[in-house]
């Protein structure tokens, strides 16, 4: 007997949610099987693969509004998502339907057989399949997980992008950088450019590339980010410099990330107008990445990070744009992270901590986070059920000239968005 198949969107979600017994199952051997019984080949006329701990995403939105601005068809694959499953899959700038993605859900079930899939690899053959038939001259693809068993790595790419390498998910990538970044090195391909965007990457992701033959081309010794003036950043290599103008994306990093994009494309046979570079400098966007929202003289920044070396951009960009008031924090963050290290990085940059629970698997209550913060700034914090108890208790506390500044993970950012929304 044929079981039916779903019939919307939340309902396939909820469907593949459930046909492999563990959230994560990392290798390759599965996946690219059912890939090849798709047909499965490049998605696109060329491919960037972006990796790293942080800075992914907003490498790969640079990448995608650069391209995009030079007039090329586009698809960026990206997660996890924010408010909506579509938001993982963009075509031309666009989040694909419900439909599309569901014709995609369809096709790798009538391919699968008995193969099982985890939630994150039918996503990714979910992109793969829709940009393939989308006749585009890009495909960027953001690493989900690690890199080298990460379902992302069937695809061959043009050109890889490293961003940094820290201590993040260390029960599946390891307890140090050089263990981490042997499996973030797994996106590398022979003979192909590799993108550093750290300047003192680490030795195991050198010694990767120099294995393979492929051409590493590192941020602060092969390219350059000098900034001119609050408006105004230069990019630089051996044979090229060009102007531009400051990223709308706030913080610092933001350069270094838009620095690697451009890199990256450079590397690409295609025609790169300056002014394409320019503009998808100015325009690029993305969701969750310190997104500010103005509430009665009261900033509210909402950013995803959620590791100690994302809290330590977080403090850059705090302290580079200091408010007359106080910083408040409102910090949710799931159980398997390092919150002691995040409260720690954040240093002095923020003077009230409201710490808030969250729900789902992974997920913690405030007194269990707070258990875990008792050497820290936040030990005294006042305790919230939700993020949404937390946020109207913070902006109930600020004076004008106050900031409130809400992260620990997407789960809190969204939250935190769903809540401002509809209190507009």
């Amino acid at each position: 007997m044929t079981t039916a198949r779903p019939q919307t969107l939340s309902a396939w979600l909820s469907h593949i949610e459930q046909q492999h017994p563990a959230t994560i199952d990392m290798g390759l051997e599965r996946v690219r099987s059912v890939a090849q019984a798709l047909g499965l080949a490049q998605p696109g006329a060329h491919t960037v693969v972006v990796g790293g701990t942080n800075g992914k995403g907003s490498t790969v939105a640079f990448i995608e509004a650069i391209a995009r601005a030079a007039g090329w068809k586009v698809g960026a694959y990206t997660s996890p998502h924010l408010l909506r499953y579509n938001e993982r899959v963009r075509i031309d700038g666009q989040d694909v339907t419900d439909e599309a993605l569901m014709a995609a859900f369809n096709a790798i079930e009538d391919a699968r057989g008995s193969t099982t899939l985890t939630y994150f690899e039918y996503g990714t053959l979910a992109a793969l399949y829709l940009f393939a038939q989308a006749g585009l001259d890009l495909a960027v693809l953001e690493v989900g997980l690690g890199g080298r068993l990460d379902a992302v790595n069937i695809v061959d790419s043009d050109v890889a992008v490293i961003t940094t390498v820290d201590i993040d998910h260390s029960e599946w990538l390891g307890e140090d950088r050089e263990t981490i970044g042997v499996e973030k090195a797994g996106i590398i391909r022979g003979w192909k450019p590799v993108i550093l965007g750290e300047t003192d990457p680490p030795s195991s992701v050198l010694a990767r590339a120099y294995l393979l033959g492929a051409n590493a081309i590192r941020g602060g010794s092969d390219f350059f980010a000098d900034v001119i003036d609050a408006q105004q950043w230069r990019w630089r290599d051996v044979g090229f410099s060009i102007d531009l103008p400051t990223p709308a994306l706030r913080g610092p990093i933001q350069l270094r990330n838009a620095a690697s994009a451009i890199a990256a494309l450079r590397t690409l046979d295609k025609p790169l107008p300056r002014a394409a570079i320019a503009e998808g400098v100015a325009n690029a966007r993305i969701r969750g990445r310190l997104k500010s929202v103005q509430r009665t003289g009261v900033e509210v920044l909402v950013d995803v990070g959620h590791n100690p070396q994302a809290a330590r951009e977080l403090a850059v960009a705090l302290k580079a744009a200091p408010v007359a008031g106080r910083t408040r924090a409102v910090f949710a963050a799931l159980q398997d992270k390092d919150a002691a290290g995040v409260v720690e990085a954040l240093g002095g940059q923020v003077d009230d901590w409201h710490l808030a629970g969250l729900d789902g698997a992974r997920a913690q209550s405030a007194q269990a986070l707070q258990a875990r913060l008792h050497d820290t700034a936040a030990a005294a914090a006042q305790q919230h059920a939700t993020v949404a108890d937390a946020l109207e208790a913070a902006l109930a506390a600020a004076a004008a000239g106050d900031r409130v500044l809400v992260f620990g993970s997407f789960h809190t950012a969204a939250q935190a968005l769903q809540w401002l929304d509809a209190a507009d």
